[in-house]
């Protein structure tokens, strides 16, 4: 099977581009909802939780892990590669496409701010901005709003524009999102930028990546072909929700309140 993991609900932005690409494969999907958000924990934090949950989808049949999740990525991607034999998938900042389509020569990033301090973003952006001016925003509370189902409100369209609109302001036509719970908030985002704005979501990309090494990972630990079973440190409420949005005719099992 596929694991899948993310400090919350965040990371079924990028199980959607996996299902989508790949609806034969089996998924075991790990929301650490309990313990999120990831972004202002120390790192030393995120690589123990994230050690736990890793450990959980093996024991569930995982032989692949994407780690759904830029926080954990840029606190714990290296550090897992050399801890598991197993093939590991991290988010990618998308600062290059960004650099790559601009016209105006500026750049936006709402990130985390775990994200946005890492040293993949910050390798990133020294190989790839050049002289692109590149604006950053941590989304303080963004996280939140996706994890009580907050996506599509008065209260969510006007913190969202808190972020965004100094970004388009200072002359941004691409903003980079920087964390898996943004696309949830894809309209709000959209809205708030205006329609000469283009907004990067890198999950399609993290996808085909995955489908790329997964020939690497071993056969016989895939479960039952075209499965997803979601597990919750908090309750499924939300993410329920959020996993008929994306697939309504699937049929999937659900188990919150798990203790790591």
């Amino acid at each position: 099977m596929i694991g899948v993991f993310d400090s919350g609900v965040g990371g079924l932005s990028v199980w959607k581009e996996l299902h989508a690409l790949m609806p034969e494969e089996g998924y075991v999907y790990f929301s650490d909802s309990a313990f999120c958000p990831y972004g202002p924990k120390p790192a030393e934090a995120v690589r123990a939780r994230v050690a736990l949950i890793t450990d959980f989808l093996i024991s569930k049949g995982a032989g692949m892990v994407v780690v759904a999740c830029n926080t954990a990525t840029a606190a714990a991607i290296s550090w897992l590669r050399s801890r598991y034999d197993i093939p590991f998938v991290g988010m990618e900042p998308a600062v290059k496409p960004a650099v790559q389509y601009t016209k105006s020569g500026v750049v936006g990033v709402l990130a985390t701010a775990g994200t946005l301090k890492g040293s993949l973003y910050l390798h990133t952006l020294a190989n790839f901005a050049g002289s692109v001016k590149v604006v950053e925003e941590v989304g303080t509370g963004l996280v939140e709003l996706v994890e009580s189902g907050n996506t599509d409100s008065p209260e969510a369209f006007a913190l969202v524009s808190k972020y965004v609109k100094p970004m388009v302001e200072a002359g941004a036509d691409n903003i980079v999102l920087g964390c898996t719970h943004y696309p949830f908030l894809l309209g709000p985002i959209q809205r708030a930028a205006g329609p000469g704005v283009a907004v990067i979501n890198p999950a399609p990309a993290v996808a085909r990546q995955a489908q790329r090494l997964l020939p690497a990972s071993d056969a016989s630990s895939r479960g039952r072909r075209g499965s997803a079973v979601f597990y919750s440190s908090s309750d499924t409420g939300v993410m329920q929700e959020l996993v008929r949005g994306i697939d309504p005719k699937g049929e999937y099992e659900f188990e919150g309140n798990v203790k790591l």
